[in-house]
């Protein structure tokens, strides 16, 4: 039997979980937390400015990697400020654990300094939940979060006093493991046999592919390319479903392809494959619909599917390519016509010359420097919709916050890029308001000398609002936002910055950027053009 302090056991737990690194900042309800931390080397402490940035970290490297990304905070302010990342978490389906101080355990439920009623807070937003009552309890709790964290694909949330970490625990025979077994999910003989029929029938099937093709992706491609199918990918799924694969029409949606819309319209069978795609408006008025996901709560969840089939995306889209006949080709080529058009189109939109630098140009200088194996961090505004269009993604890995779709979400996934894979470009894609949101954690990136491109569009104006806004038939009210040297604030960081104000300045400062050892922030200026005109 063996006697250590509860934190100890926590430290070792992490580890068999294969936790290398944790985001968050020190303070008074995480201290003795912290005293453990600093004793071992195997489990890195990232020091964020904010712990926002520390839980949108959190979720951006689970989504990268697979795995569970952690973050920490104190009690109170802290805790109220990871609610944005782990609803990211939760919305995009990723595993976070979120260790949450408390005040002492003496002291919960007196209304004490910062104390708040943490599980109430985290109700709504946590796949688990729990406040540790006793030390004892506390490594079997972790387990059980960790575990449904992977299970749940959202964040757990264990909330601790501190004082808790401290006391010694004796441990002879532990209740949990740090074992989870990734389930298998095999389709029903039925519904696979039911959706064939459908594939039979159909002479213009659709397939919309989502996230849920990662480590599918050959067999989709295969599929598609079977039943002479054109393939529409959700904003998550670029660069998972290649850009440049001729059958790939784009994303679909108010950041989609002409091509994609009008496609999904003619269909006469969709083929929603490890996706749950919201927009209705979007999607065929009347088809009948095959849903492949592992998840049984999203069939049907935003589309009267006539099959569904609950399944590994792989196994059932092979079964499917087993039992299709070839199909004709006039409707594929109709669309890979019109993909080849719609593609001159946008690379026109690029290759033009103007007086002032445009975001479809900066996507393309942006597209020259970017390696095969880069991972691109994605912000939420009008630069979400440029570089769905225009920037082409092959083999690259994409994160963005997709369903929350929060503002400055890209820096904290850059860091979170780099910290997976250090030997990998990271380029973030950022517009000015969602840059400024949590530009503070520039300097994480160069305290822990994480090389990276941060490119900010920037335009001085929330500009997909005030479109929004003179959509409705309202005047654009209160979108210009203040304009701050972006490139000052990185060299201040300790970081580089440049200022590109035309295309050579911006071909110069990314020729740069990429031999840089140091984080960059290019501040792009760009001109005030809306992606939706």
């Amino acid at each position: 039997m063996f006697e250590n302090k509860a934190g100890s056991y926590v430290i070792d737990l992490l580890k068999e979980w294969g936790v290398d690194h944790i985001y968050g900042m020190p303070g008074d309800s995480i201290n003795e937390f912290m005293e453990e931390l600093r004793k071992e080397d195997a489990i890195r402490f990232i020091q964020i400015r904010h712990e926002e940035t520390g839980a949108l970290a959190a979720s951006a490297y689970s989504k990268l990697t697979g795995k569970i990304g952690v973050c920490m905070s104190i009690a109170g302010p802290g805790a109220v400020h990871l609610q944005n990342g782990l609803y990211d978490a939760q919305k995009d389906k990723t595993p976070v654990l979120a260790i949450v101080g408390q005040v002492s355990s003496t002291s919960v439920g007196t209304d004490t300094f910062q104390e708040l009623k943490l599980e109430s807070m985290f109700e709504d937003v946590a796949v688990y939940n729990r406040s540790v009552q006793s030390a004892e309890q506390l490594p079997d709790m972790l387990n059980q979060a960790i575990r449904t964290a992977y299970a749940e694909k959202g964040p757990a949330v264990l909330i601790v006093s501190d004082d808790l970490f401290a006391e010694k625990i004796k441990r002879d025979l532990p209740l949990t493991s740090s074992a989870y077994a990734i389930p298998k999910i095999r389709a029903a003989e039925d519904d696979l046999q039911e959706g064939a029929r459908l594939i039979q029938a159909a002479k213009k099937p659709v397939i919309l592919a989502g996230k849920g093709a990662r480590g599918a992706e050959a067999e989709l491609l295969a599929f598609a390319e079977k039943i002479k199918a054109p393939i529409i990918a959700s904003l998550p799924a670029k660069g998972i479903i290649p850009d440049d694969h001729p059958q790939n029409l784009g994303q679909l949606g108010q950041l989609g392809t002409k091509p994609s819309e009008e496609a999904m319209k003619e269909a006469d069978l969709l083929i929603l494959a490890g996706t749950a795609f919201p927009y209705r408006d979007y999607l065929p008025d009347n088809a009948p619909a095959i849903q492949i996901d592992i998840e049984p709560r999203v069939i049907g969840k935003y589309y009267p599917v006539t099959v569904g089939i609950v399944g590994n995306l792989g196994p059932a889209i092979s079964w499917f390519t087993t039992q299709a006949d070839e199909k004709e080709t006039d409707f594929l080529e109709k669309y890979m016509q019109k993909r080849k058009v719609w593609r001159a189109e946008m690379q026109n939109d690029m290759d033009k010359e103007t007086p002032v630098l445009q975001p479809q140009h900066v996507l393309a200088e942006v597209q020259q420097i970017m390696e095969k194996d880069a991972v691109i961090s994605l912000d939420v505004g009008s630069v979400t919709i440029w570089t769905a269009r225009y920037l082409q993604l092959s083999g690259q890995s994409l994160v963005v916050s997709a369903w929350l779709a929060t503002m400055g979400c890209s820096l904290p996934g850059a860091i979170a890029a780099k910290l997976a894979y250090p030997e990998r470009q990271v380029i973030g894609l950022i517009g000015d308001g969602g840059f400024s949101m949590g530009m503070q954690d520039f300097v994480t990136a160069v305290k822990y000398n994480l090389p990276m491109t941060l490119v900010v569009f920037n335009n001085q104006k929330i500009q997909l609002i005030e479109h929004e806004q003179e959509q409705k038939g309202n005047p654009a009210t209160n979108v210009e936002i203040a304009n701050i040297d972006f490139a000052a604030l990185a060299a201040a960081c300790g970081g580089i910055g440049y200022t590109a104000k035309n295309r050579v300045e911006l071909k110069e400062a990314l020729a740069k950027a990429k031999k840089s050892n140091k984080p960059v922030v290019i501040d792009a200026y760009v001109e005030d053009i809306s992606p939706l005109e």
